[in-house]
């Protein structure tokens, strides 16, 4: 009977992976085809909860960054990501302070601000883009 559970377990945790893709809940499969296996030569069932959990856990934590890592190199960045270390030019006077700012960056125009609360970046200054906050660029002034 608990060899069924874990095959029945490893088969669930697996179909999970493949729809969602999160690589998450494949190391939980492994830990339960280890589990299998000790209940199928007779372990008793603690034994092979700690086991299903210990080597659960530890395909997790040791073999999941590295996995991302690997599955995630061709990635493509998102619209907004893309645009962080390209410049924009400055279409209206940055002042953070007063929270007025617009910058274009690939034909768009996006309202954008400073780090420093006192720096103000006027009309027609090239400026590289930082990061993104909400709806609006982080921006620098462009060094000469």
């Amino acid at each position: 009977m608990e060899t069924m559970f874990w095959l029945i377990m490893f088969a669930v945790l697996l179909v999970i992976e493949i729809l969602t893709m999160g690589l998450t809940t494949i190391w939980f499969a492994g830990g339960a085809i280890v589990a299998f296996v000790l209940a199928y030569v007779g372990f008793g069932l603690p034994v092979q909860i700690i086991v299903f959990l210990l080597v659960s856990i530890a395909l997790l934590v040791l073999t999941r960054p590295i996995a991302m890592k690997f599955f995630n190199q061709e990635r493509q960045k998102t619209n907004a990501e893309s645009l962080i270390g390209q410049n924009a030019v400055v279409l209206e006077t940055i002042d953070t302070l007063h929270g007025v700012g617009r910058a274009e960056v690939n034909g768009m125009e996006w309202s954008a601000k400073t780090d420093d609360a006192d720096m103000i970046i006027e009309a027609g200054e090239v400026v590289i883009i930082e990061g993104i906050q909400g709806v609006k660029l982080i921006v620098k002034k462009q060094e000469v």
